[in-house]
């Protein structure tokens, strides 16, 4: 059995991607109850949101689900009792080090899986003790790092013993099946459920994700130290020309500010950010959760099944 399936009690090793403003109890139950994982983001949400979602999500499931917590929120600490309280047995992290909340967590039989974005953070998390780490490249929408996850995953896998799971620009189960040939024993996928039918963001959303090209998704705020993958639009045109002329970074925060919620909230695709992974010009439908993992599996199928072809020559 895989290993992660085996550690977390789900039936498919398909993580769904913690995504602010966006990852409710709705979406988590729904991809849990299809055999992934489930994953309700925190975001900079308060504890008594959290609270209200996890209870909500248990109506929904009696699969296993998860929390993510944003380490930088000014609510995490409160996020973080939340969680025990709750009995949530499975939290995923980013956006900071877990460390001063892992003794409690693990003590009360919950596993943690923090996202990293290099090596050396993947070592320090295993050093800590975490359970599995989930490697993003910077394919992935949101706040990114610089590698790509083809380049990182492989790296991260020879440096820790725990289990990889991968994220960032897999779009179908090819890239699935890749994930698993660099090493990862599972994969986590953001933006494909962005247009699953059970999620909640707002329908402008969902279509300019649809309609995307495969040069739409953007990276912006690199002269920051903190970029973010969007599609592009009015605001990200006005980010990247103010970048250009060097404006102080206080300016540039300004402009991000509250643009999420404008997006998934109030549907401005225009001035808000839409944030999405490279994969969008893959995507051309809303599915349901089960649907999209369903895809993924008959996707791995096949490609399973043309790997002797694939490789039918000398070695």
């Amino acid at each position: 059995m895989n290993s992660i399936c085996k550690m977390l009690g789900i039936k498919y090793p398909i993580f769904q991607g913690a995504m602010a403003w966006i990852a409710d109890a709705d979406l988590a139950a729904a991809v849990s109850n299809a055999g992934g994982l489930g994953i309700i983001a925190a975001g900079n949400a308060p504890g008594d949101w959290v609270r209200d979602e996890i209870k909500k999500c248990k109506t929904l499931t009696d699969k296993p689900f998860g929390v993510n917590i944003m380490l930088l929120s000014p609510y995490a600490d409160e996020v973080a009792k939340v969680v025990l309280e709750e009995k949530v047995e499975i939290v995923t992290t980013g956006a900071g080090n877990p460390a001063k909340y892992l003794k409690e967590w693990q003590e009360s039989g919950m596993k943690v899986m923090p996202l990293v974005p290099s090596v050396a953070l993947a070592k320090r998390m295993e050093k800590l003790g975490v359970d599995a780490i989930v490697v993003e490249g910077t394919e992935a929408g949101g706040h990114i790092g610089e590698l790509t996850t083809m380049v990182l995953v492989p790296q991260v896998v020879d440096a820790v013993k725990i289990p990889v799971i991968a994220a960032g620009g897999i779009g179908d189960g090819r890239g699935f099946a890749a994930a698993l040939m660099l090493g990862a024993v599972g994969v986590q996928v953001g933006t494909r459920f962005l247009v699953a039918k059970e999620c909640n963001v707002h329908q402008n959303y969902k279509d300019k994700v649809i309609k995307a090209a495969d040069t739409d998704a953007v990276a912006t705020g690199r002269s920051t130290g903190h970029p973010v993958r969007s599609l592009k639009n009015k605001m990200t045109r006005e980010f990247q020309k103010l970048e250009k002329a060097n404006v102080d970074i206080e300016e540039l925060e300004k402009i991000g500010a509250g643009a999420l919620r404008a997006a998934v909230v109030d549907g401005d695709v225009t001035n808000g950010s839409v944030m999405s992974g490279q994969i969008a010009g893959m995507i051309t439908k809303e599915q349901s959760a089960k649907e999209i993992i369903d895809d993924y599996l008959t996707g791995l199928q096949a490609v399973i099944s043309k790997s002797s072809e694939m490789i039918d020559f000398e070695i």
